[in-house]
């Protein structure tokens, strides 16, 4: 090397420092050309020249690197937040925004298939501005995307509204116009790859400029590379949902079978608690009291009428339930009836107590809230073990009822013939004649359908009675420990539940009390005598005593009680007399015998006829303005003749 080559060291040693700051390619340029002006020989220069090219070299292969490290610690911080992320919406959006980064593009979107639409879908941009871009639906195989999706490989064009290599379509352009998009790349989303094969495409990532650009060789595959990542995190975030999915259902159907499982339980204990209480012979309200525990509320019974059989609460207290409608009760379980099934009206649970076709009783639960299946066949169950008590108290009740109805038989057809026979009879039947009784006489419907009404009517409502057939009614024997009983009260009850019973009219008469054998035998014939004069005076399917029937009472009547009949057609007037000194009754009396002549009347009184009209208004005061009536007039006065009779003066 000539001497004056030691003058192009510090130009070369310039190069390796420029080198070494990353220096721009401006500033290596220069250093051939400050070489020239130092005066640096021209064989020398050329080694500078040439020094100077390979350092330009040298320079870009370095950038290259160093761009491929910064892509590649890109990807891998890419791949790293897919790995992290569990929720698909957070996958795809950090897909997108990776892209547009790595590309330093205007915007990055996503397409994925929609297998029910049979198309491909806008699932999430980055930077994009255009509502209707967003909401862009595009068919399969058009525009950039769709050749992408068919050839499984990525395609990139500068200028995409000149670009004919793909199908365009009128909404995709108007979609990219409003968008104001250019320059695009496409790349798939693939599955599966594998050599020999491509793989399964499940969308396609695009990164897209509003100005041309012509995408290199790197950004493509630097896309490519991201939508590799992008598709496994994809996959594997559809797969954690299909878990995470069947993890759920797994969980809920395994809850299901605890549940179905303590169900089953509970329902193996009530039932062995219900079938005990029957096996034990225990009572209908032993059966509320379980079921109302059981259920945690309110239950009641009624019998078809309505009538309460039992009333408790969960705690096994007493429970004061409102009155129960029978049409209302008699309806909700006919609609239980009829379905087979527990019915839910007005903030209660119904269910029939059946046998056969015969409606027993009702169940009422106090409760608004649902019942579960497993509560709701408890119930059910419940009305099944209540029929089956039912229909062993009745029988064993129709067992000596019939026993004791034979003692009643032979009490009505000869009383005379052995008293303390009958008496015996009757303590050891558990019938005390001695005790006092209301008798009462039904007719009504059919003999067949009547005479188990009657027992029912007493069983149903625990009444201490007996009932059976004689002389073609249905007599009921009811003992009565009032010290004053309302026979005509008992005889109206007893002829509305038994007309409810048989959904016929049925007449019922009673009278008493009475005790002994002989009181009760004539009781039945005032009884009898009673109901064919109800028959007579038409009040077929009511109820009454012989004392109600008025003139008819007393004509009828064993004990003829002629001064209650007096007093009480004629009380008011002789109450009114004896106060005031008047002659009210003796102007009454004077009225009917004159055949209702004012004149004679007022003649036979020495008055004046005015005299008769005030005294006569005033007994319309007292007795009502019906007392001219002819059953009223009747009445009054058969009432004027007994009182004659018995000594009482008209004043």
């Amino acid at each position: 090397m000539s001497e004056s080559s030691a003058s192009a060291a510090p130009h070369l040693r310039r190069l390796f420092e420029l080198l070494a700051d990353d220096a721009p390619a401006e500033a290596l340029g220069a250093v051939s050309s400050q070489a020239r002006a130092a005066g640096v020989p021209a064989g020398d220069l050329a080694e500078v020249e040439r020094a100077t090219a390979t350092a330009l070299r040298i320079r870009g292969a370095l950038r290259q690197h160093r761009r491929r490290e910064l892509q590649l610690t890109a990807l891998f911080d890419t791949a790293g937040d897919l790995a992290a992320s569990r929720d698909l919406d957070e996958v795809l959006k950090a897909i997108v925004r990776r892209a547009r980064m790595l590309l330093g593009t205007d915007t990055a979107y996503l397409t994925l298939p929609d297998e029910e639409a049979g198309d491909t879908y806008m699932r999430v941009t980055d930077g994009s501005v255009s509502v209707l871009f967003q909401r862009l639906r595009l068919e399969l195989g058009d525009g950039l995307g769709g050749l992408v999706a068919q050839t499984a490989s990525p395609y990139a064009t500068h200028d995409y509204r000149t670009d004919d290599r793909f199908h365009h379509t009128r909404n995709i352009n108007a979609g990219v116009l409003d968008e104001g998009l250019v320059a695009i790349l496409g790349v798939p989303l693939l599955l599966g790859s594998s050599r020999g094969g491509t793989g399964k495409v499940i969308g396609v990532l695009f990164a897209a400029d509003r100005a041309p650009r012509v995408f290199s060789p790197d950004e493509v595959a630097l896309l490519c590379s991201l939508a590799a990542h992008a598709a496994i995190a994809i996959d594997t975030a559809r797969a954690l949902a299909d878990t995470r999915s069947a993890l759920d259902e797994l969980a809920e159907a395994n809850a299901a079978v605890r549940a179905h499982s303590a169900a089953m339980r509970r329902a193996e204990e009530s039932h062995d608690r219900l079938t005990d209480l029957v096996l034990r012979g225990r009572d209908v309200k032993d059966v509320a009291e379980a079921v109302a525990g059981l259920l945690d509320s309110p239950l009641t019974i009624h019998d078809p009428g309505g009538r309460l059989l039992a009333a408790v609460r969960p705690d096994g207290a007493d429970f004061a339930a409102d009155s129960t409608d029978a049409g209302w009760l008699a309806e909700t379980a006919e609609a239980s009836r009829t379905g087979a099934r527990a019915v839910h009206r007005d903030g209660r649970w119904i269910c029939a107590v059946l046998a056969g076709q015969e409606l027993l009783a009702g169940l009422v639960l106090h409760r608004r809230e649902q019942l579960d299946d497993s509560d709701r066949r408890l119930f059910e169950r419940a009305s099944v073990v209540t029929g089956l008590l039912l229909l062993l108290r009745r029988t064993v009740a129709e067992t000596e009822n019939r026993v004791r109805g034979e003692l009643i038989t032979d009490l009505l057809t000869d009383a005379d013939r052995d008293p303390a026979g009958l008496a015996e009879r009757g303590r050891r039947l558990g019938i005390d004649l001695d005790r006092p009784h209301l008798l009462l006489v039904a007719e009504g419907g059919t003999r067949e359908r009547l005479a188990p009404a009657a027992m029912r009517y007493l069983f149903g409502g625990d009444i201490s009675g007996v009932s059976a057939e004689h002389a073609g009614h249905v007599v009921l024997l009811i003992a009565s420990d009032d010290p004053a009983p309302a026979a005509g009260d008992a005889a109206r009850s007893a002829a509305a539940q038994l007309g409810q019973l048989i959904q016929a009219p049925v007449t019922v008469a009673a009278t008493g009390p009475a005790r002994g054998a002989r009181e009760l035998a004539s009781a039945y014939g005032e009884a009898a005598r009673c109901l064919r004069a109800m028959r007579v005076l038409g009040r077929t399917g009511e109820g009454a005593c012989v004392d109600e029937l008025g003139f008819l009472g007393v004509v009828l009547g064993n004990a003829q009680d002629v001064d209650g009949f007096v007093s009480a057609t004629l009380g008011p007037l002789l109450e009114y007399d004896a106060q005031r000194g008047t002659q009210l009754v003796r102007t009454l009396g004077a009225y009917f015998g004159s055949g209702g002549s004012l004149i004679r009347a007022k003649d036979e009184l020495h008055v004046h006829v005015n005299t008769v009209v005030q005294r006569l208004d005033r007994v319309q005061v007292l007795l009502g303005r019906d007392w001219n009536e002819p059953g009223r007039a009747l009445e009054i006065q058969l009432a004027l003749r007994l009182h004659r009779l018995a000594g009482g003066r008209d004043r």
